[in-house]
């Protein structure tokens, strides 16, 4: 199974270099740029475009009409694109659970303080979820920002730890995309930091979840 994924588009996409080909095209959030229905249509334009069988996408804090007209914007997306929000999809047999939820930003789109109520979050990922894809880093892997210090989410990296997916997919941070191993688990920022950055590449083998790299762009622009 190849997985194609990106973060943090903000409306740029046209400006991608290439979108490889692959089985699965995942967005991890941030589509858009005020949020609006009207930005969306442009960006589903071209999702529909793609070639890909699978499209996934978990809305970012960009993202508002997913928090204000969930039921509108999924339409918009239409039919072949399956919308995560603190749920799953499976694939060729391979659970698939996607969340929009980080730690409160500004104030923007699905923003939660830190600790309890973000942790009551991640407790709804499945105990089985081979891919997860959150929009913001756990702690301490891609979440190096423009400001010192760690800015993922400590009780998302709790989860993780728990349930330990093949692989999990994020954004929100634009400075530090790229892939990073905790343990065997293979967690990767796919942010393309408004298009500067191209689109992250990984291969799944879905008998026993082994995650290959196939195209990581570098950290930066």
């Amino acid at each position: 199974m190849r997985i194609v994924a990106v973060a943090d588009t903000h409306t740029f996409e046209e400006d991608l270099r290439e979108i490889p080909e692959g089985d699965v095209f995942v967005h991890a959030g941030d589509l858009l740029r005020g949020g609006t229905l009207a930005e969306l249509r442009g960006v589903a334009a071209w999702i529909a475009g793609l070639p890909h069988r699978h499209k996934i996408v978990v809305a970012g804090n960009h993202d508002w009409c997913f928090a204000r007209q969930r039921r509108e914007a999924c339409s918009v997306l239409g039919p072949d694109v399956v919308y995560l929000q603190d749920s799953g999809t499976v694939i060729d047999g391979v659970p698939f659970w996607g969340t929009p939820w980080q730690p409160a930003f500004h104030d923007w789109a699905f923003n939660l303080p830190r600790g309890e109520a973000l942790a009551e979050r991640w407790a709804l990922v499945p105990q089985d979820t081979a891919v997860l894809i959150s929009h913001g880093p756990p702690r301490g892997f891609g979440d190096r920002g423009p400001v010192p210090g760690r800015l993922g989410c400590e009780e998302l990296l709790g989860r993780v730890r728990q349930i330990r997916p093949a692989l999990h997919l994020f954004g929100h941070i634009h400075q530090d995309g790229g892939l990073f191993d905790d343990d065997g688990i293979c967690l990767v920022n796919v942010t393309t930091w408004e298009c500067e950055r191209g689109a992250t590449v990984v291969d799944l083998e879905p008998r026993d979840l082994r995650v290959t790299p196939v195209l990581v762009p570098p950290p930066g622009v």
